[in-house]
């Protein structure tokens, strides 16, 4: 697959997802009041020059999100058989994106992390495994869903996988079965040190695979001495598990040192992961100093 299938850009950026949540006050906010807080994190992204934004996932953690719209779930218990929801759950959102930026990602919280995020409270499942399987029917109708609204890319959150805790090979059937349920590119994140899992996840059939490298610098390491085998790599270079705003000079750094091991070509610039606890200065902060050193470092190619 080449980059120019969705973004013709060297270096092209993105987000990994979610956003600090910045409520709002009027009307339009008695009746939804997180829509303030996606607006806020469409705008920012667009304006620090993010090239494939998201709807900034304001509406809940990565699990609950979606386990609280599900049919079979109470709380954090799975209580019958799971079904999808009925209705899209992110989509709306993910339009309003659209309405204001032509590249958006498509963003699901993947098979195994959702299990692992819920308490199985019913014979209907033996084990976590089946209930990723389960889920992926469900997960499948939003996949679809934010396709057919249009998104660029489609990214499913999988940061489980680096645990050691959930079945691999479950794992890879599971995000295999909603990458081929859509026609467009797939993008796997998963979070954390990957060493342990690196050989098995290179095996995942996804277009991307996105991972961190600002707060877990042994990953480069590991993953230069790796064939990708063709598919593009999501290049975590701002760590957004703190605060601090990282400056443009010690961005560009990292950037370059990916450009030494890897086409710059195959290279998706990201954070870490998902901005949602940081505060709204700092998540812009790190985005828009993010876009500069890439910036930076492509004139420099």
């Amino acid at each position: 697959m080449s980059k120019a299938y969705f973004i013709n850009k060297v270096l092209a950026t993105t987000v990994v997802g979610s956003y600090p949540v910045v409520k709002g006050g009027g009307l339009r906010s008695f009746f939804d009041p997180l829509h303030s807080a996606v607006e806020t994190a469409v705008a920012d992204q667009i304006g620090a020059g993010i090239d494939i934004i998201s709807d900034g996932q304001v509406r809940g953690d990565m699990i609950t999100a979606f386990t609280s719209k599900l049919p079979g779930v109470r709380d954090q218990d799975v209580i019958g058989k799971i079904q999808p929801a009925s209705g899209a759950i992110t989509v709306a959102d993910t339009k309003y994106a659209l309405s204001k930026f032509p590249k958006v990602k498509g963003i699901i919280t993947g098979p195994s992390t959702l299990a692992h995020g819920l308490h199985i409270s019913t014979p209907m499942y033996r084990n976590k495994e089946e209930l990723a399987l389960d889920l992926v029917a469900a997960l499948i109708v939003e996949a679809r869903s934010l396709e057919a609204a249009g998104v660029t890319l489609l990214q499913i959150d999988e940061p489980i996988l680096s645990t050691g805790i959930a079945d691999l090979a479950i794992g890879k059937q599971a995000v295999e079965m909603i990458a081929s349920a859509v026609h467009i590119p797939t993008c796997m994140h998963v979070c954390g040190n990957i060493a342990n899992v690196i050989d098995e996840i290179l095996k995942y059939n996804v277009s991307v695979l996105d991972f961190e490298f600002s707060n877990n610098q042994a990953n480069l390491d590991i993953i230069s001495r790796r064939d990708l085998t063709g598919k593009m790599l999501g290049y975590g270079c701002v760590d957004s598990s703190v605060e601090d705003i990282e400056t443009v000079p010690e961005i560009r750094k990292r950037i370059e040192k990916a450009v030494e091991y890897f086409d710059p070509k195959i290279l998706l610039i990201d954070p870490d992961c998902g901005m949602r606890m940081r505060s709204r200065e700092s998540a812009y902060w790190k985005l828009k100093n993010m876009c500069d050193a890439a910036k930076e470092v492509r004139i420099a190619l």
